[in-house]
C-alpha cells in the first residue's frame, strides 16, 4: 500500500510541475502580445517616418518643439521653427506631427 501511495504521489507531483510551466509559457506569450509586440510594431513605424522624411514636412521634435523641414542630412534634420530660425536635429529626436498620427493631413 506504501508503494501505491508513493506512485500517485509523484504522479501529482508532475502534473502539478508541467500545470505550472504551462502557466509560466502562458503568462509569457501573453506578455508579449500585449507590450513586447506593440512596442516593437510602433519602433518600426517612428524609424519608418524618420526614414521618409522630407522637405516641408511638419514635425515635433521629442522637445515638443514644432517645425517644418527644410532640409534632410543622412543622420540629421534642420529645421525651421520660425521665418529666419532654423535648428539641426538628430532624426532620433523626431516624431510625427501629432494631427497627422490619425491619418488626418
Amino acid at each position: 500500500m506504501n508503494v501505491l501511495n508513493f506512485i500517485l504521489l509523484q504522479q501529482q507531483q508532475q502534473g502539478s510541475s508541467f500545470s505550472g510551466i504551462i502557466m509560466i509559457v502562458l503568462i509569457f506569450v501573453i506578455f508579449w502580445l500585449f507590450f513586447i509586440r506593440p512596442q516593437n510594431k510602433r519602433a518600426k513605424e517612428q524609424q519608418k517616418f524618420r526614414e521618409g522624411l522630407k522637405k516641408g514636412d511638419k514635425i515635433v521634435t521629442i522637445g515638443g518643439i514644432h517645425g517644418k523641414v527644410v532640409e534632410v542630412k543622412e543622420s540629421t534634420v534642420i529645421v525651421s521653427v520660425d521665418h529666419n530660425a532654423s535648428i539641426e536635429f538628430e532624426k532620433s529626436a523626431i516624431i510625427p506631427n501629432a494631427s497627422q498620427v490619425g491619418g488626418a493631413q
